[in-house]
Parts: structure tokens; sequence; C-alpha cells
């Protein structure tokens, strides 16, 4: 196994999950604003990886404050 290689692939799987699930994530916030939902605050959220073939599950909560 290339470490290196390894490592640059999992950089750009992170890359392209972070940048699309931030898309979404800003989409429904302004989706729920223009529909005047975004009463209180924060929102809770949760993330989960899995990797089937490796047999990972990896789940992270968190919450999502807004102004």
């Amino acid at each position: 196994m290339n470490e290196d290689v390894v490592n640059m692939e999992i950089r750009k799987f992170l890359k392209k999950v972070g940048i699309t699930s931030q898309r979404e994530i800003e989409k429904a916030l302004q989706a729920a604003d223009a529909a005047g939902k975004l009463d209180g605050g924060p929102f809770k959220a949760t993330m989960t990886l899995e990797i089937a073939g490796l047999g990972l599950t990896h789940t992270i909560d968190g919450d999502i404050a807004f102004e």
C-alpha cells in the first residue's frame, strides 16, 4: 500500500464530501429562510461515513448555528 497515494485519495474524497455537503446545507437554509421556517436554532446535524469494504461506520454529531 502506497501511503502517499492513499492519503491523496482520502483527501480528494473528503474535499468532495465537504464541498457538496456545504452546498446542500446552504441550499436547505436558504429554502427554509425563504419559507419563513428559520425560527430558532441551532440545527442538530449528523454525518455518517460508511465504507462497506472496510467494515467502517463512523458517525459525527454536531450543531449548525445561524444568525
